[in-house]
């Protein structure tokens, strides 16, 4: 195993159990895995709106945010949470031991997994919120790649990849009205 392979596996890890969503799918974000920088030999103070490079000085983006020991990479397609010590500080910014394609592929990967991860947790009883975090309604079936969602004046179902996790659970892109609506709408009339 080379030393960069070491890296990565070695941040992945970490990342793995404490990443924090930042990708912007349909209407959801997703935690980005780690990217692993060559070792520095001291701690550096990682800046919002800094450049990152790679290793070999190829452009991978902009530290949008910082939170505490973890900081946030805009590359433009993804926004991948990193931890401040895989930055190593160089003349332009900061570097990391990944390629703006690897960090994009790994992001969408960790979000993919999570995502999927996510779907397979839904169960009945389980809030579902709108967009904004208003109360939509409550799971209450599960049928294959079907979510039955129960508001209080409707049901209608809806295919898991409608739900995505948010912030503070499952989120689906409609209000209860509009889902109360849209259930009405599909109903075939009395008769």
């Amino acid at each position: 195993m080379t030393l960069r392979a070491a890296f990565l596996a070695s941040t992945l890890l970490v990342m793995g159990a404490s990443a924090h969503a930042q990708q912007a799918p349909a209407a959801a974000s997703a935690p980005a895995p780690a990217a692993a920088a060559a070792p520095a030999t001291a701690t550096v103070t990682v800046t919002t709106g800094a450049a990152v490079t790679d290793a070999k000085g190829g452009a991978v983006g902009t530290i949008a945010s910082v939170n505490g020991d973890v900081a946030v990479v805009d590359t433009g397609a993804v926004k991948a949470s990193i931890p401040v010590t895989s930055f190593a500080k160089t003349d332009s910014g900061f570097a990391i031991g990944m390629t703006k394609t690897e960090l994009e592929a790994a992001a969408k990967g960790a979000s993919a997994a999570q995502q999927e991860q996510f779907l397979a947790s839904l169960a009945p009883g389980l809030a579902i919120s709108d967009q904004h975090g208003g109360a939509v309604g409550t799971i209450e079936a599960v049928e294959g790649d079907l979510v039955t969602v129960a508001t209080p004046n409707a049901k209608a179902k809806l295919p898991k990849s409608a739900i995505v996790q948010g912030p503070n659970g499952a989120v689906i892109g409609m209000t209860q009205a509009q889902l109360e609506a849209a259930a009405k709408a599909s109903t075939p009339p009395a008769g």
